[in-house]
């Protein structure tokens, strides 16, 4: 059973940091690049960080380049977004989900998000 289970959201104060987790069961984690979605009331989902499955190579949204960094741990099947500077317009619902292509196969996994809320 696939499983991806997002932790560490919360109330945070403009400026402050979070570090979300996000647990992978079910699937070989290490041949799927991971990211991080958010998703704020009334808009769409967005891309916010991903990472390649070997965690050699990143790339951020550009509304956080510079106060977030996506790092992957495949001894432990999790993959983290550490936050900073956290703004009022960070409050979202934060998903993470994996992904595998080979060729013409594509496999999608998400998890359930997390809620981040401003607490100002």
């Amino acid at each position: 059973q696939v499983q991806l289970v997002e932790s560490g959201g919360g109330l945070v104060q403009p400026g402050g940091s979070l570090r979300l987790s996000c647990a992978a069961s079910g699937f070989v984690f290490s041949r799927y690049a991971m990211s991080w979605y958010r998703q704020a009331p009334g808009k769409e989902r967005e891309l916010v960080a991903v990472i390649t499955s070997d965690g050699g190579s990143t790339n951020y949204a550009d509304s956080m380049k510079g106060r977030c960094t996506i790092s992957r741990d495949n001894a432990r099947n999790t993959v983290y977004l550490q936050m900073s500077s956290l703004k009022p317009e960070d409050t979202a619902v934060y998903y993470c989900k994996a992904e595998y292509v080979l060729v013409n196969f594509r496999r999608i996994h998400w998890g359930q998000g997390t809620q981040v809320t401003d607490s100002s």
